[in-house]
């Protein structure tokens, strides 16, 4: 990517998403054109809820935790950067909008009948149904690894308790200690963050424990910004060693009592051991039958709905979106061509094709931040890359420009935030 594109996508990271479909003018339409039901409260489904309240739906959350965390910037709280507070929003301003936020779990979706089941014996129906049930762990695929593991050896992939556990770990250990953070194959959350907390975990060490090893085992040869996470590596964090895939650096096993990761090349010890194991789609996507033999959701990449159970969306970290990574960003985009796409099909009107944004940002230190860019478009049914529309931060950035794209990260942060909760 040229220094001149890279300047011309600024405008992106200030947390601005734009939309074919999602920038269209639309005039409200009466209450009783339809009922949505909007399952999850996370990046995608609170900005849906949102989207499809202030376009005249009559529209109903269904969110059982009445505080969301939010993963992007955890990482910072692992390494002391910020609190935990900093990471969670209630949904105050949604109720004050208008929006009818329900408090309980899902429990049942019957397709046929257009009704969900509430974990208090409730039902609600509805003309149109968006899950956005973001990832759930697969504590089955990595034998030795268990919810009850996950205490001991944490993932810390869903923001909150886990967080604060890893975070106590790290403090706990003693200069001179091994940290072991395990990253699974694709598709997964958030493709760069595995090595974005590798990053910071490393800034962490080096400051309060400088005697301590980072070893980052993967279960891929290749990564999200490889090329500039490795670049700064070698010259911030010495005792950061990447281990690939065809290096031995795949876990296929996890001995807790030992505090072992097995890999096929060997065994390796860890005073803490951070496991991140392969995800699947939410639960409520398996029970509603729109997950496929991936465990992920097949949609149509104009209106986001179920390749597999019409009349219900799937949105962020859940759906196949083809070329377009599981990131914030990238459900805050996806929601609002969706809520768009929902409007045109209840109003009678085709939807529109969109054109969606992607932007990673990724600290390698607090004052160092890298990016990653995308704009995707549906091809032949797959939301694929716009040639030439993307790219990543130079590889020969000065201090400068590696501390602008750090405030960059924070302002989307700030922004996206707002804009969803706020």
């Amino acid at each position: 990517m040229t220094r001149a594109s890279f300047s011309r996508r600024a405008v992106l990271r200030t947390g601005v998403v734009l939309s074919a479909a999602a920038a269209l003018a639309r005039p409200a339409i009466a209450q009783s054109a339809g009922h949505v039901v909007v399952i999850g409260g996370g990046f995608a489904g609170a900005t849906c809820a949102r989207e499809l309240n202030r376009g005249g739906l009559n529209v109903t959350l269904v969110e059982p935790a009445a505080t969301y965390t939010a993963c992007p910037f955890s990482n910072g709280v692992l390494a002391g950067l910020r609190p935990l507070s900093r990471q969670q929003f209630t949904y105050d301003a949604l109720k004050k909008e208008g929006l009818a936020v329900v408090a309980q779990r899902a429990t049942r979706i019957d397709g046929q009948e257009r009704r969900v089941s509430l974990s208090d014996g409730t039902t609600l129906g509805y003309d149109r149904l968006v899950l956005a049930p973001g990832i759930d762990l697969r504590y089955d695929a990595l034998p030795g690894y268990t919810e009850d593991v996950a205490q001991i050896m944490p993932h810390a992939w869903k923001a909150g308790e886990q967080t604060s556990l890893l975070r106590g770990q790290l403090e706990a250990m003693p200069d001179g200690g091994t940290v072991i953070i395990s990253v699974p194959a694709n598709p997964y959350r958030c493709p760069p963050g595995p090595y974005e907390r590798a990053s910071l975990v490393a800034y962490y060490l080096k400051i309060q424990k400088p005697r301590a090893k980072l070893i980052v085992l993967d279960a891929k040869d290749s990564f999200s910004k490889q090329g500039l996470f490795q670049g700064a590596w070698k010259a911030l964090y010495p005792n950061l060693e990447w281990v690939s895939m065809s290096s031995g650096g795949k876990v296929i096993e996890v001995d807790v009592r030992q505090r072992m990761l097995v890999t096929e090349f060997g065994r390796h010890k860890a005073d803490v051991a951070n496991v991140i194991p392969p995800q699947h789609a939410g639960e409520v996507a398996v029970l509603a039958g729109t997950a496929d033999r991936t465990g992920w959701c097949p949609i149509d990449p104009v209106t986001f709905e179920s390749r597999q159970q019409p009349g219900i969306h799937i949105i962020g970290d859940a759906c196949i979106a083809g070329s377009m990574p599981k990131s914030a960003f990238s459900a805050n985009a996806q929601a609002k061509v969706c809520a768009a796409a929902i409007i045109n099909l209840l109003r009678g009107q085709a939807p529109q094709t969109p054109k969606l944004i992607n932007t990673c940002y990724s600290l390698v230190a607090p004052d160092y931040g890298i990016t990653v860019a995308g704009v995707y478009q549906p091809v032949n049914g797959v939301l694929t890359d716009v040639e030439g529309a993307g790219g990543v931060s130079p590889a020969d950035g000065s201090a400068s420009l590696r501390s602008l794209e750090a405030s960059y990260a924070d302002a989307w942060f700030r922004t996206i935030t707002d804009e969803v909760f706020g």
